[in-house]
């Protein structure tokens, strides 16, 4: 998001640069975005802050065994009887202790292709024995084991935890470390929020689920409210938002903190989530504070929203991680989420802030190799609106991709991914409005991409982006579509040998597989066209989403003509 005002944004950008390179010392007042400087009569220069491939922990490039745990759910709450923790035994050729793919006692050899675990409470030094014991496959799929909660006491301090693991025979160990929140229960009026760090979904429970955990895949928009204490405008604000069947369930509320603010009354009194807006208060965390407090017993939050774009604006480093930490002490309840904006400028050091990661490529109508300041746009100059990008729907996919391999070479665990799709036009750097066909692929290429969540900048817009958005909402965030799309990340993506610009992704539930198949292309690919499925169907149970006329023939997906910038959901029956 670039965001300028538009009375003076040119100003006001320049301004804001200059403040931020004072802040972090880099070339006062050179305006500069996502390291880059943009205006005419500035050198080019390296900006710097690249994620890079690690080098390869072995000269022979044998990897390592890289175990990692995590608490399958951000939080679990006073009365849930289990907890369950993620292990995750990975072959890495960057991080990780040694590993060799033989176990023996001295008279047995077998292959170690089975990591042997225990965990336990760190505080306990083992004294209450480990609260999980159990085994993972090296190199598989990360599994989740089940522990009891019943015997601990609920509080706001995190509890350490930590696994010691070793092969068959004990020769080769392992330790890994994380910690999980057993928190009290919150207030009847209130609501809670749970990552999946399994899936990378979220679940959400207030009053109105019965206090069961539901999972919530948010769609919405960046809501703009003209800030009227009226009760009456402040109902119709969210009934013309969110009522009439629309299908949007959630939205990034603009709609300022004050507790007496209607509009937040409304919203709990509706089926509506929203994620609150931090993004002007973040650096103080007095105001941070105050507002966090205003907030945080509201029945319809599910989120707070820190920092918008400070990897553009050069935010000093530790200021995004500084927010998180005060927002986790006031209400470790709900998650934190940042959005993040260039391709890669310190991607590890702007990311570090969020419990959620935002990412708003807007690559629809721009100019992607000359901008507005009269200056080219290239890796190491110029600002056209959407960092380093070609200017169409492949940009979200390219995005997305680069975040998930950012965190790989980081060693991090993979953190839930939103996309805030484009849905205006202007400030001379985006020359119309998306079309409908536009908005709905560069949502389903997120989904491709494993995304849980969308907000579309901005709301007011128009009619037809607004109806758009409102009927892919009533698909996708709704079972059966949402169950898919929160079960896990999809089985695999794959490309059309006959269209290269074809993007299909698979997810898998019960006796179910769902396919999504995105044409980004402005053409259509003339068929008939085969799409082979990677596992055995015995049937089309419903095209959920796109309407074109698929059909199943000889275990393959069928189509005469896949029409272009189309979308589709197909649900299968498998065998």
């Amino acid at each position: 998001m670039v965001r300028f005002t538009f009375v003076s944004g040119v100003l006001a950008a320049t301004l804001a640069c200059a403040q931020s390179q004072n802040e972090t010392g880099q070339n006062p007042g050179w305006p500069r975005w996502c390291g880059k400087v943009y205006e005419p009569g500035y050198p080019s220069f390296e900006p710097g802050g690249e994620t890079t491939e690690p080098a390869l922990i072995n000269s022979d490039g044998s990897p390592n065994l890289y175990v990692q745990i995590k608490p399958r759910h951000s939080i679990y709450l006073e009365g849930e009887e289990r907890g369950s923790i993620i292990v995750n035994a990975a072959l890495s050729p960057w991080y990780g202790e040694p590993w060799t793919n033989s176990t023996t006692d001295g008279s047995v050899t077998e292959p170690f292709t089975e990591l042997f675990f225990s965990i336990s409470l760190a505080s306990d030094n083992n004294a209450g024995g480990p609260i999980v014991k159990g085994s993972a496959p090296i190199n598989a799929s990360a599994a989740a084991f089940d522990f009891d909660l019943s015997s601990l006491e609920p509080r706001l301090a995190p509890y350490d935890v930590v696994l010691f693991g070793m092969s068959k025979f004990g020769e080769q160990s392992y330790m890994a470390s994380s910690s999980f929140r057993y928190l009290p229960d919150i207030a009847p009026e209130g609501s809670a929020t749970k990552i999946d760090n399994l899936s990378g979904g979220l679940l959400f429970r207030n009053a109105q689920t019965g206090g069961a955990f539901e999972p919530l895949l948010p769609y919405g928009f960046y809501g703009l409210y003209n800030g009227s204490n009226s009760t009456v405008e402040s109902a119709g604000f969210v009934s013309e938002y969110s009522s009439d069947g629309k299908g949007l369930n959630g939205i990034v509320s603009l709609a300022g903190f004050a507790d007496t603010n209607p509009v937040y009354d409304s919203m709990d009194a509706s089926s509506m989530r929203f994620m609150f807006d931090l993004r002007g208060s973040y650096k103080n965390l007095t105001e941070v504070e105050q507002r966090v407090n205003t907030i945080k017993h509201r029945s319809s939050l599910f989120a707070y929203w820190t920092a918008d774009e400070p990897d553009g604006w050069q935010v000093p480093f530790e200021t995004t991680p500084a927010a998180q930490e005060l927002i986790h002490e006031l209400d470790p309840y709900h998650p934190v989420a940042v959005t993040l904006n260039c391709q890669d400028y310190y991607f590890g050091e702007y990311s570090v802030g969020g419990d959620i990661l935002m990412a708003d490529p807007y690559p629809i109508a721009i100019n992607s190799t000359f901008s507005k300041w009269g200056t080219v746009c290239n890796r190491t100059l110029g600002d056209c609106g959407c960092d380093n990008c070609n200017g169409n729907v492949q940009d979200v996919t390219s995005r997305l991709d680069n975040l998930i391999q950012y965190e790989k070479w980081l060693g991090r665990w993979p953190l839930p991914k939103f996309i805030n799709p484009q849905a205006f036009y202007g400030e001379d750097y985006w020359f119309r409005y998306p079309t409908t066909a536009e908005a709905f692929v560069m949502n389903a290429l997120a989904f491709n991409r494993g995304v849980a969540g969308t907000f579309a900048w901005t709301w007011p817009t128009s009619q037809e982006l607004f109806a758009a958005h409102s009927q892919m909402a009533a698909v996708v965030t709704n079972a059966p579509v949402r169950d898919f799309l929160l079960g896990g990340q999809p089985d695999g993506n794959t490309k059309l040998a006959d269209g290269p610009l074809v993007d299909i992704s698979y997810w898998v539930k019960g006796g179910q597989v769902m396919a999504s198949v995105v044409n980004g292309a402005y053409e259509d690919v003339p068929g008939p066209i085969s799409i082979g499925l990677p596992m055995t169907v015995s049937s089309i149970s419903t095209v959920a989403f796109g309407g074109l006329s698929w059909e199943l023939s000889d275990g393959q997906l069928k189509i005469e003509t896949l029409p272009a910038m189309s979308a589709s959901l197909v649900i299968l029956d498998l065998e």
